[in-house]
Formats: structure tokens, sequence, C-alpha cells
């Protein structure tokens, strides 16, 4: 489409700054593969990251896999995720494309880093197949989103609520609650809200709950080389941008359990002037949430391999 053209464009000349952002789990769905199939090395991708999770991420994808597994699994979403967006990232590189900032959703903060080349395409498919198992195991747990508050209120049953947290700070009128089951349902139901709802998750995702899994997959990420960035990143620990690829890695270990600072990675976008959010990745939920966070922001999303110009 001619607007995606011109989008594209405009990123090789690098005449505004522009925002690569990355959407995490919950954005997945069974097409998004095919959508990326006509991408070179877009096969041999999928048999890599199924070599190393011991199982057809391609098919899983697909709905052709017989096994219990599917894409709504964490253990396969994270990677599923991270091929399809790494191989919108690599064409982009293809045609010369840079972006001022790159920003992760959960997930995502690891495709950034891969966009950054901060970790290389193996070693980020091995961590997500660690990552991806330990948050599976982590059970007990629940999440719920929350829409349309006062937050001072939220804040204040929070506080006054032992078992839960904000997990994803996702926007001004947008958070998810993670922790205890019932603590989560407590305040939920006694805040005054739009709307509530539960998450199909198996744990309390970017919690002190997952202290124990976080404390094993610091240790991995210990014996991990992170490079320098090419590109400033934002973390979700720390949405402040940088380079410095040890500090990278100490913000990554802390992701876990310290929550997604989304609102304040907006926030602190538009302050760093960004003109134009690319979101790379199926859906448009990290769109929706920059369109409701910054003003006249110039949103376009890249999910499949025609919006780069191939044909199927």
């Amino acid at each position: 489409m001619a607007w995606k053209v011109l989008v594209l464009f405009v990123l090789g000349k690098n005449v505004m700054k522009i925002a690569w952002t990355f959407p995490g789990q919950g954005s997945q769905k069974p097409e998004m593969a095919d959508d990326v199939l006509p991408l070179s090395d877009s096969k041999e991708r999928f048999a890599l990251a199924s070599e190393i999770l011991g199982r057809d991420l391609l098919g899983i994808c697909q709905g052709t896999n017989n096994s219990n597994d599917d894409l709504n699994d964490t253990r396969n979403t994270q990677p599923a995720l991270f091929v399809v967006e790494s191989l919108l990232i690599d064409d982009l590189k293809r045609q010369g494309r840079k972006p001022s900032f790159l920003a992760g959703h959960s997930l995502g903060e690891f495709v950034a880093l891969y966009a950054a080349e901060v970790i290389d395409l193996k070693t980020t498919l091995h961590l997500l197949k660690n990552r991806s198992e330990l948050m599976a195991s982590a059970g007990g747990g629940a999440m719920t989103a929350v829409l349309g508050f006062d937050r001072k209120e939220l804040e204040d049953l929070i506080f006054h609520t032992e078992g839960v947290v904000i997990a994803n700070d996702n926007s001004a009128d947008q958070v998810v609650l993670s922790g205890l089951p019932e603590a989560v349902a407590m305040v939920a139901g006694k805040l005054n809200c739009k709307r509530s709802v539960p998450l199909k998750v198996s744990g309390a995702f970017h919690s002190p709950f997952m202290a124990k899994a976080a404390n094993a997959f610091s240790l991995q990420l210990d014996d991990v080389i992170f490079k320098d960035a090419i590109c400033p990143v934002l973390s979700n620990a720390e949405p402040i941008p940088s380079i410095d690829g040890k500090l990278l890695k100490k913000r990554l270990q802390r992701q876990m359990i310290s929550g997604v600072r989304w609102r304040e990675t907006m926030n602190n976008l538009e302050n760093l002037g960004i003109e134009t959010l690319l979101e790379i990745g199926p859906g448009k939920v990290l769109s929706g949430l920059a369109k409701r966070s910054i003003k006249g922001i110039n949103l376009n999303q890249l999910s499949s391999a025609s919006d780069l110009g191939h044909s199927s």
C-alpha cells in the first residue's frame, strides 16, 4: 500500500525520529506465521527455533501440530512471536531502514535487544526457551487487566491489599494487575473501573511472585555476553534509552519481577521527540496505547511480508 511505502521511505532517509516497538504475549495469532513465510530465511528460522525447542513451531503456529502444545502456551508464544518479529526486522535492515529508538513490551524487549544487535538469533532463541519454561512453571498466580479507572483509587487499593501489584503499566487508564488470585480479584472487584478482564495465564507474571524463576533466569543471563547496542533501547524495568550492553543486561534481569513500565516508555519517547511509532509484529495493541498517550504521533504497523513489498 502506498502509505506503507511512504513510511518505509521516511524510515530509510531518517527524516524524522522513528521508534520501532515490538508487542509481546497477547498479540499472537495463527496466521502470523503465514504472513512472514515469503520473507528470506523464514522457513530456515522456524526450523532453527523448532530444533532448539524440540517441537514443530511452524506447525504450532499454523495449527497443524497434533500434540497438546498450542500457540497460546507461553512456551510456544514467546519464541513464535520472536521469530515473526525478527524476520520483519531483518528485512527492514536489508532495505537500509534504521530506527532512532527501540522498545519492546515484555517479550518484545528481547526483540528490541535483537534488533539492536545486543544478542544474536540463536542466543535469543535459547534465552526465550529458558524464560518461557521458567514462567510456565511458576504457577499459582493470576493477572487481570483493568481499564478506565482513577489511578489514586487503584494505588490506594493496592497499598492496602497484600499480594497484588501493577505488572503492566500500559497507559494512564490501562494496567494489568498481577499476584495471588484472591488479591487480584479483590482489587479488581473493589475498583471503580470501566472494565476488568481476567487474563488466561498460568502465573503472576511481572511480579515479586516470579522471584524464583527470575533468579534462575538471571543466573543464565550472567553467562551471556551482551554487546553494546547499535541503537538506544528503552527497557521495561527502566525506560531510559541506553546502548550500554552491561546495563541493558542488568535491566533485563529485573524485568520478570519489576513489571512493564510502558506508560513511562511512551512518555519518554514523546519527550525524546519521536514523531513516528512503527509497531513491528502482529496486532495493533502498542499503536493503540501510543495513540492515547502521545499527541500528534504518526502510527503505523508492520506485520507481514506484503507490508514490506513482498508478494505471497
